[in-house]
């Protein structure tokens, strides 16, 4: 009789591992279930009711993204248990931009092997950031690629769907010239322009203390994604929002006039606020443009609201203690659009 040469296991995939695994991060995911998620966990398709939610005219809204080459920086430091929070916090403020509140995420984390410990900490991370937004991580996704990811490696992605009035969709199309430009600080690089930030530090020691930044480089590269929805919910519930910009991949210049109508530019001012050492220590190190630095990073700014110049105040005053700040205005444009920047950025040096 032939005996058995092959399994699941010796081709890379431990089936026991990925039960025991998914049996630790069943409490984190059940902490975030709220009354809406139905049915039982572990099931082929995540359910949520809509019907509780006492809306006349609801819109779901929805995005999808990933935590990019940061990961990187998590797997050489051997720390997980913060990515799975950025990609919910980019998540949840991609959809803020439209006025959104999230109701359910869905996770996707594809690993090289199944290291227990590793897919743990990372869901375990994404649950945390749930629960601070509110949301439900209703199902998902934990998977054993061998051959596709190097040991120790995984691939982490996040679906959200959140859910807004008709009539109070943020879609930028309030705003008007001589609007003002409010700044919500980030906490450092988020999510983007880690593949240009890896380059210029490849043979840096990410353990080793930074004095310009305080803390080591590989402390600052993971520095969390901020969320804004607490600071800029007062805003929304108070009217006073006429557009909103989230600054991801594309920096400052791409992402503010994805948010502006038609014949309409902003002017920034990088005096206004801080822009943070590692920006700096990178555009030294790099050598890289300060053009090019507006494109890929942040440069201290996660987020930014727009609001008439008659609501500034109060706007600020409703921010609290986020540390926003006017950075700018809006301005009509001269000519044609695309002939000019629609985002120019004064004060950096």
């Amino acid at each position: 009789m032939t005996q058995p040469t092959h399994t699941y296991a010796s081709a890379g995939v431990n089936l026991d591992a990925a039960d025991r695994a998914k049996l630790l991060m069943r409490e984190a995911i059940r902490s975030t279930l709220g009354p809406e998620a139905l049915g039982p966990m572990g099931g082929f398709g995540g359910l949520f009711a809509l019907g509780g939610l006492n809306y006349h005219d609801p819109v779901l809204v929805s995005s999808i993204d990933g935590v990019g080459t940061k990961l990187k920086i998590a797997f050489a430091l051997n720390r997980h248990d913060s990515v799975g929070k950025d990609l919910v916090a980019h998540c949840v403020n991609d959809i803020l931009v439209c006025g959104a509140r999230p109701l359910f995420f869905l996770d996707y984390l594809a690993l090289g092997s199944m290291d227990g410990d590793q897919a743990v900490a990372v869901v375990r991370g994404v649950a945390e950031g749930c629960r601070e937004a509110g949301c439900a991580l209703i199902g998902g996704e934990t998977a054993a690629m061998p051959d596709f990811y190097a040991p120790g490696e995984y691939d982490l992605a996040g679906a959200i769907v959140g859910i807004v009035e008709r009539d109070r969709i943020v879609s930028g199309a309030a705003i008007r010239a001589g609007d003002v430009a409010l700044g919500f600080p980030s906490l450092g690089l988020h999510t983007n322009g880690y593949s240009l930030a890896r380059r210029i530090f490849a043979s840096d020691d990410l353990t080793a203390p930074v004095p310009e930044l305080g803390r080591s480089l590989g402390d600052e590269l993971l520095q969390p994604h901020q969320s804004y929805r607490a600071a800029v919910q007062p805003l929304l519930d108070a009217g006073l929002v006429t557009g909103m910009a989230h600054i991801t991949g594309g920096g400052l210049v791409d992402n503010i006039p994805r948010a502006l109508p038609e014949g309409l530019g902003v002017d920034l001012d990088a005096t206004t606020w801080d822009v943070f050492p590692i920006f700096r220590h990178i555009q030294r190190r790099g050598a890289v443009a300060w053009e090019e630095m507006l494109r890929v990073f942040n440069l201290g700014i996660g987020f930014i609201v727009f609001v008439h110049s008659e609501d500034e105040a109060r706007a600020l005053k409703l921010a609290g203690a986020s540390g926003a700040r006017r950075i700018g205005a809006v301005h009509a444009l001269a000519g044609e659009r695309a002939e000019q920047p629609l985002v120019r950025v004064e004060g950096l040096e």
